[in-house]
């Protein structure tokens, strides 16, 4: 599907060049002809991205990009200003206001172009981060497998996820959960520059699931760097008694007490090494299939797929 863009300007001339222009280069283009105008339209059609000229009857386009900037709908829709030369106190108010870029007038329609290229690359890049750990997620993971077996590279895809983690979330609520996400993101970040391994990839799938892409020939040396980080710090996570003791006491709705073990992270691994792996999907398969066997042993453990076929 197309992305839509949203021009707002009072200039009818401006508004028909920058439609015709943007329709060619592959964009659905709306217009608005002030601030009330785009306001109500992005509202009831949400764009990919609006581009506001700051000068409008009605409603001038700092004014609509604070409402747009203050409703649900519109909150995150990246936006770039259209400003008169030399006015750089409207330049760096819409920046303090949030817009994500601004472009002067007269403006090359190229330019303009390719600066909503950017935006829209950038916004998706962001979209696309976990908000809590700042890793990739599900679409960046696939793309760089894909991109991997395309170009037929060799790679060794680990697929890790936490065990105990609902427990650990259940007794200390999720605040402390998420630090055991976030740490869980540092052991397998600060791994690959320890070691030094060029190329290598880290992901968030979501969740307690985490996904690193490296070389083959350093699978197993940073899955050993990760179980020994892991190791060393996850008790600093825990109250002192219960890390002294090894384990923490949860009581379910009828009252019964369980004992759950201190979280570990169980890694499994497919690798270009031992097999040819023509998809994705393969890849995928075969490290969460080394993972439920690591889940099979105590503690933070990795097992790497030495299949031959």
């Amino acid at each position: 599907m197309s992305q839509r863009v949203l021009v707002a300007d009072d200039d009818p001339d401006i508004l028909s060049v920058v439609k015709v222009n943007l329709g060619l280069d592959g964009f659905e283009v709306d217009t608005a002809v002030d601030g009330e105008d785009a306001l109500q339209k992005a509202t009831s059609a949400r764009p990919d991205v609006i581009i506001l000229d700051i000068m409008m009857p009605r409603m001038d386009g700092l004014t609509a990009m604070h409402r747009l900037r203050s409703q649900a709908a519109t909150v995150a829709v990246p936006i770039i200003l259209l400003t008169a030369r030399g006015l750089r106190e409207d330049r760096v108010r819409g920046l303090e206001l949030g817009a994500d870029d601004y472009i002067t007038k007269p403006f090359d329609i190229l330019e303009l172009a390719a600066r909503v290229r950017a935006v829209l690359r950038r916004t998706q890049a962001a979209r696309d981060l976990s908000p809590l750990t700042g890793l990739p997620g599900n679409f960046k993971i696939t793309s760089e497998i894909e991109a991997a077996v395309r170009d037929g590279r060799a790679f060794a895809l680990v697929h890790g996820d936490l065990d105990n983690f609902k427990a650990f979330n259940d007794h200390y609520g999720f605040m402390r959960g998420d630090e055991v996400i976030r740490f869980t993101a540092t052991c397998l970040t600060e791994s690959t520059t320890s070691l030094g391994i060029e190329g290598a990839f880290v992901g968030h799938i979501g969740g307690d699931d985490f996904v690193a892409i490296v070389p083959p020939g350093v699978a197993e040396a940073f899955c050993k760097e990760v179980v020994e980080r892991f190791d060393d710090g996850i008790l600093d996570l825990y109250d002192t008694a219960d890390a002294l003791r090894g384990y923490i006491e949860v009581v379910d709705r009828r009252g019964e007490r369980y004992a759950f073990p201190v979280v570990s992270l169980s890694m499994g691994v497919a690798s270009t090494d031992v097999r040819e792996i023509r998809s994705q999907w393969k890849a995928s398969a075969i490290a969460a299939e080394m993972k439920e066997h690591a889940k099979k042993q105590p503690g933070t453990t990795f097992r790497i797929d030495r299949r031959m076929a």
